[in-house]
Order: structure tokens, then sequence, then C-alpha cells
């Protein structure tokens, strides 16, 4: 049995992490979110791994909130970089795995192709900025066996999420406007929990390195949205607008499609286009 420590365990990718406990039985899983363990705290952190001999360790816990972060940047650093350096130097330590989550939002958006993880980075709001901090950080510490998976538009039927406020949406609307100029590829995060389990074992290397994981294919959040009234057959018409017409706090990257091929190619990882992922989430709805 590998003992494996998931932080941030009442997100969505937590809970979907949680969900499969009994189909990897080859994993002793230890839950956590910010009221059992701080990932802020170096000290908690550093004793809890000693004294429950974990050998993974999958981050999951971030500051998400994309507009919020504009007026609490000093919360979302110190969740999103400072926490994640307390990690790099415990798994560094302790000679843990550890597999770190990150986001599309560390770059600018102004591609028009896809995204590979050699590419500059440019976040456009403080949420992103603070993730790459946090990436930055792990990769000075430079801990053996550690990963950074990038992955994008995060949805499940666990928790708060585009998915979920659609579906609700839909059935209580007759119409609504939705952002048809930002193109990015929703992630089941299921998809992205088993990916993830079934790589550690095959984690090997020298340092930290960077994949991205998102499902195959290309959206606008229109498209998306139309999608997920069809699939629950929701009698709504979804009417595009622009970025321009729906102000947020936050900018948002216009175009954030990430490439996946390298986890594919290094992992012999399969990943289904976003929109069969997408009817599988919906039935668990029903």
């Amino acid at each position: 049995m590998i003992n494996v420590l998931v932080t941030g365990s009442k997100g969505q990718l937590g809970l979907a992490l949680a969900s499969l406990e009994n189909v990897f039985l080859n994993y002793n899983f230890f839950f956590t979110d910010k009221s059992e363990l701080d990932i802020t705290n170096f000290k908690a952190v550093s004793a809890f791994i000693s004294k429950n001999k974990i050998e993974v360790l999958i981050n999951c816990a971030a500051y998400t909130n994309v507009d919020k972060a504009e007026d609490e940047p000093d919360l979302a650093n110190k969740i999103n970089h400072l926490a994640v350096k307390n990690l790099a130097e415990i798994a560094k330590a302790q000679q843990l795995k550890l597999i770190h989550i990150s986001t599309d939002y560390v770059f600018d958006g102004n591609s028009n192709t896809p995204y590979t993880e050699k590419e500059n980075t440019n976040p456009q709001n403080v949420y992103g900025t603070s993730k790459l901090n946090g990436e930055r950080a792990l990769l000075k510490v430079n801990p053996p066996n550690a990963v950074i998976i990038r992955t994008a538009w995060l949805y499940s039927s666990f928790g708060k999420n585009f998915v979920k406020t659609i579906r609700k949406l839909s059935a209580e609307k007759e119409s609504i406007s939705v952002i048809s100029d930002q193109i990015g590829s929703p992630t089941y995060a299921c998809d992205l929990a088993k990916v993830i389990l079934q790589i550690t074992p095959l984690i090997k290397g020298k340092g930290a390195q960077i994949y991205h994981y998102a499902n195959e294919g290309a959206c606008s959040w229109f498209q998306f949205a139309e999608e997920i009234v069809k699939i629950s057959k929701n009698n709504c018409k979804i009417v595009p607008v622009t970025t321009a017409q729906f102000k947020t706090v936050a900018k948002r990257p216009k175009f954030s499609l990430l490439d996946s091929h390298k986890i594919q190619k290094v992992f012999d990882v399969k990943i289904s286009h976003w929109k069969e992922a997408l009817k599988i989430c919906i039935t668990q709805f029903k």
C-alpha cells in the first residue's frame, strides 16, 4: 500500500480523487482540507507527513476565486505560491512524490495554437500570477519525482462549477447569455483524477516536470453551455455575448487551449473528447 496525502480534499479534484478510493486499492489515502491541515504551515505539514509515513503528496489545495483574488492578492499568493514552496521543500527533504495542480491561466491567451509546456507564460490576473509563482517556486526547489499538471475549465458532479450553474439556470430560464469569444477545453475532474493515480507509480525524475492535461477538443464557453443544455434536455436558449459585453473584475485569457500530447506520450495516457466526458459527468446527476 502506498500512503497518499491529498490536500484540498473538499475541492472538485479532491472529491474526484476520493470517489476513486475503492478503484485504486493499492493506495492508502489521507484526505485533508484547510481545517485539518493548513498547507501554509510548514511544521504542521511536515509533522503530518512524518507521522503518517506519506509517500505521495497530491496538492489540490488552491485559492481559486479568480475575481476575488484581485482584492485579496496576499491571500492568493500565500496559498498558491508560498504554500507550494513549503510543499516542495518538504517533498525534497522527505523524498516524497509530489503532484501539484496548476492552471491554464498562467498564459496570456494571445496564442492561436494550443499551449505546450514550453510556451512562455504571461498571466493576466492575480490568480494566474500567484499560480505561476507557485510553479516557479517548486521548480526552483526542484524536488525529484515531482510534477506540475496544468489543467483548465475543471468541472464535475461535485462542488460549484460551470456545468452545475448552466444546468440550474437552463432549467429555470428561457435564455442565458454566455461568453462566445474565450476558447479552451473543459476538463472532467474524474478523468484528471484517474490519470493522476495511474501515472503516480510511473513518475521517476531527477527534477520537477510540467505536463498539461485537458480533455480533447476545443470550444467556447458558449459552445460548452449549448452542449450542457442539449445533454440535459433543458429548453433554454443560449445567447452568445463577447468578453467586452460581459465585464468581470479579473481579465481572462481569450485562448487557453492546452496541448496534452506530452503527458499522453510519456505515460501512455488516453484522453477522451470533452463532449464524451461531459455526457458521462451529466449522467452522474440523473
